[in-house]
């Protein structure tokens, strides 16, 4: 299938670049891009073993002077001293504002990454090559980069855009069924902000036969939302939708629930409770519920209201005494409604309740 390229226009501007086969003109697509510069290729353990020789090996041939640094897999280092380590490190190779830092891998390592090059001497460039899902369709377009405090997931971070964002779906093939439906979380989640276009292929459609349509068609819609507000003072925050109790379970769970899966379940919920609690305009609750267990995602937790609550304080959408939650009305109509931090358990006991 012919790649896509969607453009993204947020400052100089850059383009998500989309199709199978990418690792191997990564370094073409980088020279064209950048210029003559030096790289560090961030990565971490596991992506390593997978991509990193081809990547590298596309760099050379490219003529670009590379070097790697890779940090152990897992939430569990998106830690200051991971973001630490990845400093010193450039700082060893004399990188300059002239270079560039490379993410390779999945949203930690791009969250990880981005965030480095936008400290390290004030801000270097920095590229995308997301090599799962959920980094495609979400995490490596728009900006946002970040690492996790004890208190909450992603308290520390900074807009830093990347130069290029390099998809190589091809990738997807060595994920395993858990973490492409953390992907497909996420991707659902833009189909319920979008349209039924793109839902209605998480509702019947084969996924992974249109798997490029459907990442072309997350970025695009998110090229377009942060392009409108990219620093997320307004529309840019309905894109986290779900992530209220996504990001509490996780918290809740010490980080053992995956990102995608613990989404997938604040979806459920927080349609349950839109449908409840009288915010949607159009019974929505059963067909995302469906969509999401076809697509092996839990649509609820074991953990209580007020546990969740307690949880969701923290969070980066609180301001004083109001928490802002994204509601869904319908599919394709989406609304960000203020309440009380008061209230958001009871929003979560409306979510979590069982039919009568």
């Amino acid at each position: 299938m012919q790649q896509r390229v969607i453009p993204v226009r947020v400052r100089e501007g850059y383009q998500a670049v989309i199709g199978g086969g990418l690792l191997r003109e990564s370094g073409r697509l980088l020279r064209e891009t950048l210029g003559d510069c030096r790289l560090a290729v961030v990565t971490d353990s596991n992506v390593a073993t997978l991509y990193l020789n081809p990547v590298l090996a596309s760099l050379t041939e490219a003529g670009f002077d590379a070097c790697s640094y890779a940090f152990p897999a897992g939430e569990a280092h998106k830690r200051l001293d991971t973001l630490s380590g990845m400093l010193e490190f450039f700082a060893e190779q004399h990188l300059t504002r002239k270079d560039c830092v490379v993410a390779l891998g999945g949203g930690v390592t791009g969250d990880m990454a981005g965030f480095a090059a936008g400290c390290y001497l004030r801000g270097v460039r920095f590229a995308q090559i997301p090599t799962t899902l959920l980094a495609a369709v979400d995490s490596s377009v728009g900006g946002k980069t970040a690492v996790d405090l004890v208190a909450g997931k992603n308290l520390a971070g900074l807009f830093h855009q990347p130069s290029i964002v390099i998809c190589d779906t091809d990738t997807f093939a060595t994920l395993s069924p858990d973490e492409f439906a953390n992907g497909a979380a996420e991707a659902i989640k833009t189909g319920i902000l979008d349209d039924e276009t793109l839902f209605s292929l998480f509702e019947s459609g084969d996924v992974r036969a249109n798997i490029q349509e459907i990442v072309a068609q997350c970025v695009a819609f998110k090229a377009k939302i942060v392009e409108e507000d990219e620093t997320e003072t307004g529309i840019r925050k309905t894109l986290n939708l779900g992530h209220t109790a996504g990001h509490a379970m996780e918290r809740c769970s010490d980080y053992t629930i995956p990102h995608g899966h613990a989404v997938g379940a604040g979806l459920a919920i927080i349609a349950r409770a839109s449908e409840r609690l009288g915010w949607a305009t159009a019974p929505i609750a059963r067909c995302i519920e469906a969509a999401l267990t076809r697509n092996g995602l839990p649509i609820t937790t074991e953990f209580t209201p007020e546990a969740l609550a307690e949880a969701a304080l923290s969070d980066k959408k609180r301001a004083g005494g109001t928490i802002t939650i994204v509601v869904p009305r319908s599919i394709g109509d989406c609304a960000l409604i203020d309440i009380p931090v008061g209230q958001l358990a009871d929003v979560f006991r409306a979510g979590l309740e069982a039919d009568a």
